[in-house]
């Protein structure tokens, strides 16, 4: 009886962990690439495959390995430092929805006329 609450635990936090590395790499993958580089961190395809490889190996190791606790403190990272730094950004990192591909910073690009 014990054995199995205790193995029902650990699922419910294997499954914890798979959410919130899941929901990491695609908040990670909304964010424009730009955004990355204002907030001086590294690049978007670098998380992207950090936090990618985090995903696999929780999905694939059981939560008491070695490799889901690396995956676990990576994601802990990009949410705890990287995240809040792009959040920050005008318009929070993500992608424009509307203007021109002309469009620049801090409005649109005329061509110097």
């Amino acid at each position: 009886m014990l054995m199995q609450g205790f193995a029902g635990f650990m699922w419910l936090l294997s499954m914890a962990l798979i959410l919130f590395s899941g929901f990491a790499l695609i908040d990670a993958a909304t964010r424009r690439e730009d955004a990355y580089r204002a907030a001086d961190k590294q690049s978007k395809p670098f998380w992207l495959i950090i936090l990618g490889l985090a995903f696999v190996v929780n999905l694939i190791f059981n939560i008491l390995s070695f490799l889901p606790i690396i995956g676990l403190i990576a994601t802990i990272v990009y949410m705890v430092d990287v995240r809040p730094a792009i959040k920050s950004l005008p318009g929070g990192g993500r992608s424009r929805k509307g203007g021109s591909s002309s469009d620049g910073p801090y409005g649109p690009w005329n061509g110097g006329r």
